[in-house]
């Protein structure tokens, strides 16, 4: 079976392919959403991303699967982010309950930052705990790894990505060098599941969060930034409500 595979194939990732963690990759598989993981990407201890193999029509692509990893989240702390979003306000504070959410919520704010034009990698399913979603580049390295080549450009690139996203009702609220692509000095966003929309109570705090964050780093690269100007730009546009009840949102 594919699932005893997994687990003599990923030895050392004890405690990942549980039961639970196995017949969802199953159901996954066997919906054609991907044939098979591949190798590990990144190794957390709240989650494990790894790339998978998909074959369509004779030809061959890749797609990132993110698996949470259910008995070592700190769900007491997701609970804390997650809660304060009008649309999981009635959230119980349950492990599982608010780990699938969470994980679901990670799969809405992709589709919802894709429909505000923002780069971010196309969200393709999720189910209970794991997340897959498009591989970008190949894959293309974090900002910290790989700095542009012109930081002057790419942070005004970025900058604008967060003004789309904000448009677009969402807030990262976890933006760094470590969570954005440079896809051939193009910047995506990545790592959406603490993004939250902008009618959340402390939007505004995460937001200048966010910033501060990107103007550090490109205040390293030489680039001028003052983190309170583009704060004032960023809101004083009209974001897009998004609705709760909306599965797509």
């Amino acid at each position: 079976m594919v699932t005893r595979t997994y687990q003599e194939r990923f030895k050392t990732l004890q405690g990942v392919f549980d039961n639970h963690t196995e017949r969802n990759l199953f159901e996954l598989e066997s919906h054609k959403v991907f044939d098979e993981l591949i190798s590990p990407l990144k190794v957390g201890k709240e989650s494990n991303v790894f790339l998978a193999k998909k074959r369509s029509a004779g030809n061959e692509e890749y797609v990132i699967v993110k698996i949470y990893r259910v008995q070592n989240c700190d769900f007491k702390r997701m609970f804390e982010y997650i809660r304060k979003d009008p649309r999981y306000m009635f959230l119980k504070q349950k492990r599982r309950e608010i780990i699938f959410s969470w994980t679901q919520r990670e799969y809405r704010n992709l589709i919802a930052a894709a429909k505000a034009g923002v780069n971010v990698p196309k969200a393709i399913s999720w189910r209970s705990h794991i997340l897959v979603e498009e591989l970008i580049g190949e894959p293309a390295p974090p900002l910290k790894d790989l700095p542009p080549k012109n930081p002057k450009k790419f942070f005004a690139l970025v900058i604008e990505e967060v003004k789309k996203l904000y448009q677009g009702g969402l807030i990262h609220g976890d933006l760094s060098a470590f969570n954005i692509l440079n896809d051939h000095e193009k910047p995506y966003l990545i790592d959406f599941s603490q993004a939250t929309v902008t009618k959340t109570p402390n939007s505004e705090e995460l937001l200048e969060r966010d910033i501060k964050n990107i103007c550090q780093f490109f205040k390293k690269l030489g680039v001028k930034a003052d983190a309170e100007e583009i704060k004032q730009e960023i809101i004083k546009l009209e974001p897009k409500t998004i609705n709760r009840y909306n599965k797509k949102e």
